[in-house]
């Protein structure tokens, strides 16, 4: 990435089958200031990491992406941003900036599916680089139309049924399907306070 380049922060919104095989996502990151989205190419493991971690599920034994969180957490060691620098040959390059509270954060390379799984469970912000914003990005000034509409379609579950479901997801070790079930019982809470 140019030392001078601008970042932007983006969100993960949502993670979409691909249609080109099935084993294959995308991950849809917004950048609210200009209403881009971002889609990025993910295999089935890396979606079913992002959504474990954006909806914050634990599983019984931990995931790659957790167990780098953990060590991080026993050394003291903080992730300070995640930051998506290059785009060439249709891949996606992320960078994971890593410190120890004492010198400058480290520079770790990594895969952008894993980079957003640990920002998520640490809590770190995640930026794109302009350059590969106004190469990859897609304006969308409907996108939060688009969520709202999906959210209207959804069928409606009572709070029981849906925890019912969600406990039988995880014992099936059915994490996507238990992310998109907790995100449920979140928004139902939520607009019951």
């Amino acid at each position: 990435m140019a030392d001078n380049s601008k970042l932007f922060e983006v969100f993960p919104v949502e993670i979409l089958q691909s249609g080109s095989t099935s084993n294959s996502y995308i991950i849809v990151m917004f950048e609210p200031m200009s209403k881009t989205t971002i889609p990025i190419l993910i295999g089935e493991h890396e979606a079913q990491a992002i959504i474990l971690s954006k909806e914050n599920i634990e599983t019984r034994r931990p995931l790659t992406h957790k167990l780098l969180c953990n060590i991080c957490n026993e050394f003291s060691l903080e992730i300070e941003r995640v930051v998506i620098d290059k785009f060439s040959e249709g891949i996606f390059y992320t960078s994971i900036y890593i410190s120890d509270g004492i010198g400058s954060p480290r520079r770790i390379d990594s895969r952008t599916s894993d980079a957003v799984a640990i920002a998520l469970s640490m809590h770190a912000p995640i930026y794109i680089s302009s350059e590969v914003m106004d190469e990859t990005g897609i304006k969308s000034s409907d996108m939060e139309n688009r969520m709202e509409t999906d959210e209207e379609q959804e069928e409606t579950f009572t709070l029981e049924e849906l925890e019912e479901q969600l406990q039988q997801l995880l014992e099936e070790e059915e994490y996507e399907k238990a992310a998109e079930i907790q995100a449920k019982i979140d928004e139902m809470k939520k607009s019951n306070l």
